[in-house]
């Protein structure tokens, strides 16, 4: 049976962190930012963490 492959997007997307929470990046921040307020976009420059109830099906892709 072949070696399980884990899911190249989220390998992009997301990082572990040293206490096993993940990291993403906000969205709504690539473009179209003319009509978005300063405040706005500097809020969404910042990373943050997974949610918990979305926390479970981004390990299962990151280490399948």
């Amino acid at each position: 049976m072949p070696k399980m492959k884990r899911n190249s997007s989220a390998k992009k997307r997301f990082e572990v962190t040293g206490t096993g929470k993940i990291k993403r990046k906000h969205a709504y921040k690539r473009h179209i930012l003319t009509k978005k307020t300063t405040k706005r976009k500097r809020r969404l420059t910042h990373a943050t963490l997974v949610s918990p109830a979305d926390e479970k099906n981004v390990k299962l892709m990151l280490l399948s």
